[in-house]
Order: C-alpha cells, then sequence, then structure tokens
C-alpha cells in the first residue's frame, strides 16, 4: 500500500543522505556506559519537535541491549488499512497500530522460517515455475528469467508504479492489482521493462506474491502462520492484517500490531533471529535479507524485503550502518547493530508526501535518538 520512499532525513534544513552498508554486524559495539534515561529523550524530543514544526507523531519506542529506553505516545489522527479513517485516538501500551509497509519487512521473516521448513521455494526457483494455473505466462520471453529472489528483492523487472501515480487514481498499479479478479494473475502478466535483477522498481506486488507462497506452502493464513511461528513465541498482544473483500491479505501493508511488538521485531532481527535465546528465524536467512542486492539510490540499497543504509547523528561524523522497514505515514522501524539499537516510530502523516513524513522521523532518528545514544 502507500509508501514513503524516505530518500532523505531532514533536518534543520539540510539533508542527511543515507548510505550503503554490507554485512548485518559492522564494527565494534561501543563500550558500555550508561544509558540515556526516559526524561532525557521526552526533553529533547519535546524540543525537537517543538523547534522543527513537527507532527503526527504517535509513538516512540527505544531499546538498547535489550533494554527499553523509552516507551512515549501522543494521541493524533489515525487511519486504518481495512476501516479508513478512525479519529483522534489515545495511543498507549494497549493500542495497535498500523505498520503499513513496514508489513514487508515482517514478511521477510516469514518467508526465512517457511523455506527452512520446507514450505516455499528458495531463492533460486523459478517464479513462473510456482504458479502453473499461468503455463500461458511463462512461455512469454523472458520470464523464464525471473526467480523467486527477484521478488524477495524487488528486482522482477515488471512493469509497476505505485509512487509517482498517487494511490486512489488510474494507473496506480497496487489499485490495480487490487481492483482485478485475480491479482496473482495480474502480477505476473505485467510487461517486461528491465532485466530481472538490474533494477529496484518498488513493487507491493512482490510481497503479495510472497504472501500466496507462503499461504499455500503452509497451508495457513498469512496472520495465522505469522503468529503461531513469531507473534506467540515472542509474547505479541492485539495482532491483525487487514485483508480485501475477497479474503485476501494485504500481504504488502496490512499488518497492525501494538508498537512495543513492532520494536521486538526489531530486536529479533538485532538478535540474529532468536528470541530470549529461542532460535524462531534461521540466523543465516537474517543475514542474507539485510545482505544488500540492489542499490536503490545514492542513499540505500535493498536486500530480501528490508532497507540498508547508514546514518549519522546530528553534529557529528561517524556514520552508523542501519537496517529497517519504512511504512507510509511515518512507521519506521530501525536496527543499529555497532550500537545494539532499535527504534521504532508509528506516526500518523498519511496525507504528507514522502518527503514531509521523513522530516518527522529523520529528525528523531538523527537529532534525538543518536545524540544521545551514539
Amino acid at each position: 500500500m502507500q509508501h514513503d520512499i524516505g530518500r532523505r532525513f531532514a533536518f534543520n534544513r539540510r539533508s542527511l543522505m543515507l548510505g550503503a552498508g554490507a554485512g548485518l554486524m559492522t564494527g565494534a559495539a561501543p563500550k558500555a556506559q550508561a544509558a540515556p534515561t526516559a526524561a532525557e529523550f521526552e526533553r529533547r524530543l519535546a524540543r525537537v519537535m517543538e523547534r522543527e514544526g513537527l507532527t503526527g507523531l504517535h509513538a516512540l519506542l527505544i531499546s538498547q541491549r535489550g533494554q527499553v529506553l523509552l516507551e512515549h505516545y501522543e494521541p493524533g489522527e489515525d487511519q486504518d488499512r481495512s476501516r479508513g479513517w478512525l479519529g483522534t485516538v489515545s495511543f498507549g501500551p494497549d493500542v495497535a497500530h498500523d505498520l503499513r509497509s513496514v508489513t514487508k519487512s515482517v514478511v521477510g521473516l516469514l518467508y526465512g522460517i517457511a523455506l527452512a521448513e520446507g514450505k516455499v521455494p528458495p531463492p533460486e526457483a523459478g517464479l513462473y515455475a510456482q504458479f502453473p494455473e499461468y503455463a500461458e505466462l511463462a512461455t512469454q520471453p523472458g520470464r523464464d528469467r525471473i526467480t523467486v529472489g527477484h521478488v524477495l528483492s524487488m528486482t522482477m523487472g515488471l512493469q509497476w508504479d505505485e509512487l509517482s501515480i498517487p494511490y486512489g487514481r488510474a494507473g496506480n498499479s497496487e489499485d490495480a492489482m487490487d481492483a482485478a479478479p485475480d491479482r496473482f494473475r495480474y502480477i505476473l502478466s505485467l510487461p517486461i521493462v528491465a532485466d530481472p535483477g538490474s533494477q529496484w522498481i518498488y513493487c507491493g506486488g512482490a510481497t503479495a506474491l510472497l504472501g500466496h507462497l507462503i499461504e499455500r506452502g503452509t497451508g495457513e493464513t498469512l496472520l495465522a502462520y505469522a503468529r503461531r511461528v513469531l507473534f506467540e513465541p515472542m509474547g505479541f498482544g492485539t495482532t491483525a492484517w487487514a485483508t480485501s473483500a475477497k479474503g485476501e491479505p494485504f500481504a504488502a501493508s496490512g499488518l497492525r500490531l501494538l508498537p512495543r511488538d513492532m520494536l521486538k521485531i526489531g530486536e529479533l532481527v538485532l538478535a540474529g533471529g532468536a528470541w530470549q535465546g529461542r532460535p524462531l528465524v534461521p540466523a543465516d536467512w537474517v543475514t542474507r535479507l539485510a545482505t544488500p542486492v540492489v542499490r536503490i539510490d545514492a542513499a540505500r540499497e535493498y536486500g530480501f524485503q528490508w532497507y540498508i543504509g547508514e546514518v549519522a547523528a546530528a553534529g557529528q561524523s561517524r556514520r552508523h550502518r542501519w537496517i529497517g522497514g519504512i511504512g507510509w505515514g511515518g512507521q519506521r522501524l530501525y536496527v543499529l547493530p555497532d550500537l545494539e539499537l532499535v527504534v521504532g516510530i508509528n506516526c500518523g502523516n498519511y496525507r504528507k508526501t514522502g518527503r514531509q513524513q521523513s522530516d518527522v522521523t529523520g529528525a528523531i532518528l538523527v537529532a534525538v535518538v543518536l545524540p544521545l545514544v551514539a
């Protein structure tokens, strides 16, 4: 669904570019020192938000070395992927929030679990071979070169546009997919416009295909599988996954979690797929999804449904590698391995442009969080 491309963090009228990293853990962990207090975070957050005129923050959660340093909530106007506008919501520990396209990153984890169970094809497998019901599409030139790995990294090369054409307008590819009688035939029949593997094209349809492969391979709905293999073992609270009128999950953008549970997803990745010592996601898959496959732009790269970049605290030169999920409206999940840090942000800025959304989340990361922990 709606997605913030998040090209740069804006702060004090200057751009802080997010560059590329390599490998999950880079650099030595910093020497442990006294963690900032929640009061220090709150004071700095209030100053930065007021000074920059930033609005729309619903939740900010920060953990370092497994310790929650801040759990901050604010009331605000919110939207649900299925139900639309909800009015003003008083957010708190027991109020779930849309993840929007951070959902894609969770699907990336679920695919790795299903792969280890032998229930989904490996990245090297041909994509169209997984859909024998559309055998006539597989015979078209070039489609035999598209693999499941290209789906995972959004490098299928199929024609898709849900960024330059606003949602709700003719030509938006995700809207067209949702309106199609058969969403998977719609995706797989799209023209090839780039060599597979050569170009990143943001594509909610790719995640829809992954969700379908997971459901078909496991025999469970996406939500039921996620609850069984991830959410329940990690002690999640309220969970929901929005579906279409046909009952098909919005695999790319439909997940709704408590903010503290979104933070746990980041902590799981930071721990190499283990939760409280129990392996849930294979460690080699966590490494693989966080390894760059394709460059998005000068600022970021992309792995398997996860973004990769670098960021520096305001006024500092040292850059820190992050991997994360990005969702429309200001949903962010950042994992910074060298600082053993996880940051979860939920906002309600659905009506703002992608750059305006990044103004809020970028300022929080570079001017609030990092100066206190880096």
